[in-house]
């Protein structure tokens, strides 16, 4: 069973945009949750208690916020 990958986005952040660059490098597939675009995401996500961006969500290890490529080296592994 692969792992489900979710990212939580806004438009013009930089770390968002090196952590989707960073999983495309290595052949993660992902779902992407932009709030601009949609956003009933930023109540959920603050009723989660996150307060920045971006926010990787898997069905099997903790959420990882921000720009964390020693955290996204797990996302990989699995």
């Amino acid at each position: 069973m692969s792992q489900s990958v979710v990212i939580y986005t806004k438009n013009g952040c930089m770390q968002c945009r090196m952590t989707k660059k960073f999983l495309q490098a290595h052949h993660v597939n992902f779902e992407e949750h932009n709030i601009n675009q949609h956003p009933e995401y930023l109540s959920y996500l603050k009723n989660q208690g996150f307060q920045s961006l971006p926010v990787v969500l898997t069905n099997n290890q903790a959420a990882i916020i921000g720009f964390r490529p020693d955290q996204l080296q797990e996302v990989i592994a699995k």
